[in-house]
């Protein structure tokens, strides 16, 4: 029996109450709550922690990956236990926003990405009840087969606009607004995970949101700004980045909803959606300071980028003339606050050095490490798949890889694995470290599975706790966004950038409160406020902003994650 259940019934029992609910009451006598001397917790945190570790993987909702958690707010909130929905479950609707679907959207284009065993088909995933469902067995009958965490499915809308549009007011539009229909709803039994072990064993927070809506690239973006990137005049850029067509209301305030072709199918059940244009770039003014702003996925300006060099004479840049290469940014970030506080830290990505490699090879040459997957697009060990807009400090000026300035700050901050690796066994991680996994390894729907990542991560994990550092370390894993996938948890609601679909979120360290479910609110961001607090840096503005918006829509304020540590005990 693990520490999370025990715990659980020895506070539900006198009670009779849940044990979900008993968890929770449990857990909140735990946490440095609004009671707490912030001040104490403040010198705590700054006397006991000297270093920090994020590891951010891949686009997987709460639900999806934990929703069977002991003691969290998982699916049994709204399913009974034979699965079948209870009255707390908001059906999904179609696309008019108020007729019940009378049974999920098949799958468009199958369940299983291309090339993969078993092959589950696009008939085959008809019929499902309108309802979460098990993507182990809920194609068993029509297909014969059994899925599983090392299953690679197809990949589903994860974009800025259509996130909310599927959130809607009730988390109903899921099934209506996806381009993969009914796999939205999927769901899996992750208890034999090796992340799932490490959740039990010390905090897994399961009211924790990705803090932007949308996709990885403006995900990225925010956990190192808490700010989406610009780009100045984008209607009249030589490159012709595309923007969105949005709907307006009656005064022509833009909504934040995509106008939809007169040929897209009327009801979820007769196929996808077809928009307009689902740009990568907000119309002018949207967030009513008339600028432009990218939300969907731009390249890097410098490679490695999805965009190869313009020619052979500049193979440290992409190809500006490209549509969705974005200028350089010039927002304060993260690092900067560190850097002006002498505090030290370091990106690190998963292949990152074979990606430069990759990159700045003459433009004539095919990529062989970016974006580059088996012949499905499916990464495995010969075909790692670099996604360069995962790197998000590439896309800034001070990291121009052609100034005396750039060169040496991407030589002390862009760092590979390997580098990590001998980082931790040699005791010098930096204060503060970020680490990608590269697709292979960071459980994508699309080209990636769990089981690799799970593996890989798990296996870090180790790696730092082996660390002359553990100690004093605070480890954070957590998902860059939701993946299109459903959950039942409605974001609160903040500002224009998000926050958007509930995600998981561990916390890790000989000072975690271990065995337990942490119930406070947080976001992306929440990463943010710990390191901000812990190092005493100026608080980015998006902080400030998103808080301010949280609290004037009747919300809390986000935490900074102190609550899942033990720090003043």
């Amino acid at each position: 029996m693990n520490t999370v259940f025990k715990r659980s019934l020895r506070c539900a029992l006198p009670f009779a109450i849940t044990l979900g609910a008993g968890l929770a009451a449990c857990d909140n006598n735990h946490n440095n709550s609004a009671s707490s001397d912030p001040a104490a917790v403040t010198e705590a945190l700054q006397s006991k922690v000297k270093n920090i570790v994020v590891i951010y993987a891949e686009n997987r909702s709460f639900d999806n990956l934990f929703g069977n958690f002991p003691g969290a707010n998982g699916i049994s909130a709204v399913v009974d236990g034979s699965g079948k929905p209870t009255a707390a479950y908001v059906p999904q609707k179609d696309r008019d926003g108020s007729t019940v679907l009378a049974k999920l959207p098949q799958t468009w284009g199958g369940v299983t990405a291309a090339g993969q065993m078993p092959v589950v088909t696009q008939a085959q995933s008809d019929g499902l009840p309108n309802a979460p469902f098990s993507v182990e067995s809920a194609f068993s009958a029509s297909s014969g087969s059994t899925l599983s965490l090392s299953t690679v499915t197809r990949d589903l809308y994860h974009r800025f606009y259509e996130n909310q549009m599927q959130i809607g007011t009730n988390n109903d539009g899921y099934a209506a607004w996806a381009d993969a229909g009914g796999l939205t709803m999927g769901h899996y039994d992750a208890s034999s995970a090796k992340l799932y072990k490490l959740a039990q064993d010390f905090v897994l927070a399961d009211n924790f949101f990705e803090g932007a809506f949308g996709g990885s690239f403006l995900n990225h973006q925010y956990l190192i700004c808490a700010c989406a990137p610009e780009y100045p005049n984008a209607d009249t850029a030589a490159a012709k980045p595309t923007i969105a067509v949005l709907k307006t209301d009656t005064s022509g305030k833009y909504l934040p909803q995509l106008a939809t072709k007169s040929s897209s199918p009327t009801s979820a059940l007769d196929g996808p959606p077809q928009f307009t244009l689902s740009g990568n770039i907000t119309p002018a003014n949207y967030f009513g300071d008339g600028k432009f702003y990218a939300v969907n996925t731009m390249q890097a300006p410098y490679q490695p980028s999805g965009n190869a060099p313009a020619s052979s004479a500049s193979l440290d840049y992409a190809d500006p003339s490209k549509g969705t290469t974005l200028p350089p940014q010039t927002q304060t970030n993260i690092g900067d606050l560190l850097n002006a506080k002498g505090v030290s830290w370091k990106w690190y990505g998963g292949s990152w050095d074979a990606a430069v490699a990759d990159g700045t090879q003459d433009p004539a040459q095919p990529r062989t490490v970016i974006y580059a997957g088996n012949s499905n697009g499916v990464s495995d060990t010969t075909h790692v798949d670099f996604q360069p807009h995962h790197q998000p400090f590439n896309y800034y000026a001070g990291f121009d890889p052609g100034t005396t300035s750039g060169a040496a700050a991407r030589a002390a901050h862009l760092k590979d694995y390997n580098d990590l690796v001998a980082d931790a066994a040699a005791g010098t991680l930096p204060a503060v470290s970020f680490y990608k996994p590269v697709g292979l390894n960071n459980q994508h729907e699309g080209y990636a599975n769990v089981t690799d990542g799970d593996n890989h991560i798990a296996d870090l994990v180790a790696k730092l706790q082996a660390s002359p550092q553990y100690a004093n370390m605070v480890i954070v894993i957590t998902y860059d966004e939701f993946g299109g996938v459903w959950d039942h948890v409605v974001p609160p609601k903040g500002d224009l950038l998000g926050p958007g679909t509930r995600i998981p979120a561990i916390i890790i360290s000989p000072l975690a409160k271990k065995g337990t479910v942490d119930h406070t609110q947080y976001d992306t961001a929440s990463i943010l406020r710990l390191i901000t607090r812990r190092f005493d840096l100026p608080t980015l503005v998006g902080l400030s902003a998103r808080d301010t918006a949280l609290v004037a829509n009747s919300n809390a304020a986000m935490g900074d994650l102190t609550n899942a540590l033990n720090l003043t005990n």
